[in-house]
């Protein structure tokens, strides 16, 4: 009758480890972070024990098996599955640190996040819970202090107490570019001289298209000229010589 009970208590415990996976489990801590910050949550195993085995983060509470909305996965040895680059596993994975590092922190990554380390075995698997906590990061303050000088006696100076201030955070500007006039006027000038030159240019050319012909007709008109005065010179001596032969 014992024996019975025994045996009935023990499956009674199997059914609740089976329904609850609570095998190597460890819930209940916090990491804090700021936006805009980068934050490592850890995860661990003694891989001297077990060997490299696959894991997994995921958002969440951990499910029977695998991770729920699944941020990044490894098989032990090298990153297979990573849904985005804000998600890293910067640890030493031939150590077991698949400790989870979220770059960028915004305020929507708060939330619970699970670690699972597949062990060989059946109901061996390792799972972390690790809470999320995401805070504004705080606006960059500087302390002034203000000198008040008396008008009175002109020599009488009283400080007074540090004051904070707060101030954004500052915008760098863009350096002013000084070399656009510059070249601007660089840019007018060669166009003035291509200018120029074009004239010249065409102004040679319409030259030589009007004074080549030219020349060339006043040579040829005096040639014409030329060869007529020879051929009324000749003319008039034969007329000459027929005069004087009929005499």
């Amino acid at each position: 009758m014992w024996i019975m009970k025994t045996e009935s208590r023990l499956d009674l415990m199997l059914l609740l480890v089976l329904l609850t996976g609570t095998v190597g489990e460890s819930d209940g801590s916090s990491v804090v972070g700021q936006t805009g910050q980068s934050v490592t949550l850890s995860c661990k195993y003694d891989i001297s024990k077990h060997g490299a085995q696959p894991a997994c983060w995921g958002r969440g509470k951990l499910p029977t098996l695998g991770c729920s909305d699944q941020l990044v996965s490894t098989d032990g040895h090298k990153v297979r599955t990573r849904a985005s680059s804000r998600y890293q596993l910067l640890g030493r994975l031939e150590a077991g640190d698949v400790s989870l590092t979220i770059l960028d922190l915004t305020e929507t990554d708060a939330g619970r996040y699970g670690c699972r380390v597949r062990v060989q075995g059946p109901f061996n698997d390792n799972k972390h819970h690790l809470d999320l906590i995401v805070e504004r990061a705080p606006l960059h303050t500087s302390t002034v202090r203000s000198t008040t000088i008396s008008a009175l006696t002109g020599s009488d100076v009283t400080e007074s107490e540090p004051t904070e201030v707060t101030r954004a955070p500052e915008v760098t500007q863009a350096p002013e570019v000084t070399q656009a006039p510059e070249m601007w006027i660089t840019a007018v000038q060669q166009q003035r001289v291509n200018s120029l030159q074009s004239l010249v240019g065409n102004t040679v050319r319409v030259s030589f298209i009007v004074f080549i012909p030219a020349v060339l007709l006043i040579t040829c008109y005096r040639v014409w000229r030329r060869n007529q005065t020879d051929r009324r010179l000749n003319q008039s001596e034969e007329e000459d010589t027929e005069s004087l032969y009929w005499c």
